[in-house]
């Protein structure tokens, strides 16, 4: 016979909450001007793709990660055409952590969020990278090298985004799980 798994209205709302945090956290801009590499931001998108991930699971984290991002990129004329790649990067981001955390038995586990974050943050530059390094050859024309030259300007912002989310998504987990667990309310 056949066992289907229902998803809670509490971990519907949950991950409906989680992409929210992920579009206000992307929104959360700071601009870091550098003369020789151009202009590049840095956001706090990143720590709720992994806490998306970390509550979550590998489903629904992902899925929140990659909604909440991909609609932010819907309300900013310079990025919703790469909506969809969005959704696929940042939804990888939350589904890796997700992975990790959500394998074995413990999954309060400090290191392991962290190394989780690790691992989700390493997938997500990893494909955004390479979908610059490819839009600089189909879309802007570049020789290979070219565009390999010009991911220089992307990779400061990018390893910054990934150490910040390195370092408050596993606190910011241990907090709501521990907020959770006082007022009797767990994520399952």
């Amino acid at each position: 016979m056949e066992h289907k798994q229902r998803i809670s209205t509490k971990r519907i709302v949950l991950a409906a909450l989680m992409a929210a945090l992920t579009v206000v956290g992307s929104g959360l801009r700071i601009k870091l001007p550098a003369s020789v590499l151009g202009t590049n931001a840095f956001h706090l998108g990143n720590i709720f793709c992994a806490l998306s991930g970390i509550l979550l699971g590998p489903g629904l984290g992902g899925l929140a990660a990659g909604l909440g991002s991909a609609i932010y990129d819907m309300f900013d004329p310079m990025y919703i055409s790469e909506c969809w790649l969005t959704f696929l990067m940042k939804g990888a981001y939350g589904l890796v952590t997700g992975l990790i955390v959500w394998c074995g038995k413990s999954r309060e586990n400090y290191l392991k969020m962290t190394l989780a974050t690790v691992a989700g943050a390493i997938t997500y530059a990893a494909l955004y990278l390479l979908k610059n390094y490819l839009k600089g050859i189909w879309v802007k024309g570049l020789v290979p090298t070219a565009s390999a030259i010009a991911l220089l300007e992307k990779v400061p912002p990018t390893v910054f985004n990934a150490v910040v989310a390195v370092i408050f998504a596993p606190i910011l987990a241990t907090a709501i799980r521990k907020a959770l667990e006082k007022n009797h309310l767990t994520l399952n």
